[in-house]
Formats: C-alpha cells, structure tokens, sequence
C-alpha cells in the first residue's frame, strides 16, 4: 500500500480514471489494503471479504463517471460503498435463511488508522515464508485448530505450533520496527 499522497495527487488520480477506466488501477493499488481490512473486520470470513472487496472496486469503477470530488479522500467513498455492499449481502443472506440481517459493525464510525494498521497487517503476513504464511492464514483468518492445520499441511502439531511461533516472531519483530518500514525494506535483517 502506498502512503497517501496529497489531496491534490488523489483528485488528480480520480479524474484520470474518470477520462480512461484503464487509470482506475491506481486508486485501487492505493485503496485495496485499506478496503479489505474495513470488510474483513466486519464479515470475519476471509472468502466473504475477499468477494466484498471485489464487489466494492467493481462497483466503485462502474459509479467512478459520477463521483465527484468533495475534498475527502478516495478511501471514505469506498468505505460507504463497502459498508452498503455489507448490509445488503446480509440482508440477502437473512432473506435466504430467513432470519433477521445483522448490521452490526457496519454503522460505526470508520476509524482510518485501524483500518491502515490492519491494511500494513496484511501486508507483513504477505511478506512471511510461504509456510508461516499458510499457517498464519489457516489459524486466525480460516480460524482452523493446531490438528486441522497439522493434517492439512501433512506435518506434526509440534511443526506448525513452530512455525506459527516463528511466524507471529516475525510479525512482532516487523511491526516494532520503525513507522511505514516493511521487511525486505530494512538492510541487514531478513528474519524469516
């Protein structure tokens, strides 16, 4: 994700993708992190929020032609669409099982910097080794046990406890590093 720049660049950035769609991969590029972790924090289902997320840029680009520029950033529009994409998937799924949708979470006020430090959160786990990788993803986001995980991957439960050990090391060790500095961005140190 790269830092946002100012007012001026983002307005700049919208309006060329208003003149060619083709520009469009910019905002999302600058949007997607932060995107994602709003949807993912409030459907807790990895699945769920990638397909929110990618209806939310869907939509996003297919309304672009008749977004005008109020001087907030990008991001909160895309918020509001994420949000409403959030609601109707549960009103949809209430419908379906006919039970009452849950709104829950999707009426708070967005908190930027939350959703920034889980967009940089996502960002360290992509830069794990494949494995910790897997094995962080597996356990908090498929929210799978030690065994399942163990099975899937045909190690020992002692295997993945290590590399989920080695993994959240890495992450710890990342995130304390300084502001805005990401792995393989630091010299001498490639912990993994």
């Amino acid at each position: 994700m790269k830092a946002p720049g100012t007012d001026t660049d983002e307005r700049l950035a919208i309006e060329a993708a208003q003149k060619d769609p083709a520009r469009f991969a910019e905002l999302y590029e600058d949007n997607f992190e932060r995107v994602y972790a709003y949807v993912a924090r409030r459907v807790r289902n990895r699945h769920e929020a990638e397909d929110l997320t990618s209806e939310v840029f869907h939509q996003a680009l297919a309304s672009l032609p008749r977004f005008e520029w109020r001087g907030v950033p990008f991001a909160a529009w895309l918020f509001k669409i994420a949000a409403n994409s959030i609601i109707d998937r549960s009103k949809r799924a209430a419908k379906e099982q006919e039970i009452l949708p849950t709104t829950e979470g999707t009426s708070e006020q967005v908190d930027i910097e939350e959703i920034d430090q889980r967009a940089r959160l996502f960002q360290l786990v992509d830069r794990l080794p494949t494995d910790q990788r897997r094995v962080i993803v597996m356990r908090f986001a498929d929210d799978k046990s030690l065994r399942e995980i163990a099975q899937e991957l045909g190690r020992s439960e002692g295997a993945v406890k290590q590399l989920q050990f080695r993994a959240l090391q890495n992450l710890r060790t990342w995130e304390r590093g300084r502001p805005g500095r990401l792995p393989g961005e630091q010299t001498g140190n490639t912990n993994g």
